[in-house]
C-alpha cells in the first residue's frame, strides 16, 4: 500500500501545483488502503511509472502493514460525496459549473461549455471539455479554486475514467 508523505498532502492542497495532471490524479488517489496495484494500472498501465516517479521524488511512500492489522483509518474530507460515482454525475456537476461559474461573467464562454458538453458522447469528449472549463475558471478565478474544482470533478467520475 501507498501513501502520501507531508510532500505529497502540500502537493494536493488548493495553490499548490507542481505536478502535471496525470500525477495529481495518482496522487489524489494514494490514499494508504488503494492497492498499489490499482494505481499501478491507471492511465492504461502508465499509472506503474507515475507511481514510481511519485515514489521517487517523495510525494508518497510505501506503508507496510503487519499481516491482520486494520488498515488505517480513511480520514473523510468536509466535502465528502455519497452518490454513484458516474459520468451523468459528472456531467450535471459541470452543466451546473457552467451556469454558476461563467454565466454571469461570461455569458457566451458559458454557451460554448454548454454546446461543448451536449456534444460530448464519449469519456474522452467529456474531459476535454472538463480540462477546457478548468483552464477558464483557473483564468478567471485563479488556480485555487480550479484545483478545488478539480477534486471535487474526480470524486465524480468514475475511476475507469482515469484508466
Amino acid at each position: 500500500m501507498l501513501n502520501k508523505t507531508d510532500k505529497g498532502r502540500a502537493e494536493v492542497q488548493p495553490g499548490a501545483r507542481t505536478l502535471g495532471q496525470r500525477e495529481r490524479a495518482v496522487l489524489l488517489m494514494t490514499d494508504g488502503q488503494r492497492p498499489t496495484g490499482e494505481l499501478h494500472q491507471l492511465f492504461g498501465g502508465l499509472g506503474r511509472a507515475i507511481v514510481a516517479q511519485l515514489l521517487a521524488q517523495g510525494y508518497i511512500t510505501e506503508v507496510r502493514t503487519t499481516a491482520g492489522a486494520a488498515p488505517p483509518e480513511r480520514k473523510v474530507s468536509a466535502d465528502s460525496f455519497s452518490g454513484p460515482r458516474s459520468l451523468a454525475s459528472a456531467r450535471m456537476f459541470l452543466f451546473d459549473l457552467s451556469e454558476r461559474m461563467f454565466a454571469p461573467r461570461d455569458p457566451q464562454l458559458a454557451l460554448r461549455h454548454r454546446d461543448a458538453l451536449r456534444e460530448a458522447k464519449d469519456v474522452d469528449t467529456m474531459l476535454a471539455v472538463s480540462r477546457r472549463m478548468l483552464l477558464d475558471i483557473e483564468r478567471m478565478a485563479g488556480t485555487e479554486r480550479a484545483d478545488a474544482i478539480s477534486e471535487r470533478l474526480a470524486k465524480l467520475l468514475p475511476e475507469s475514467a482515469l484508466v
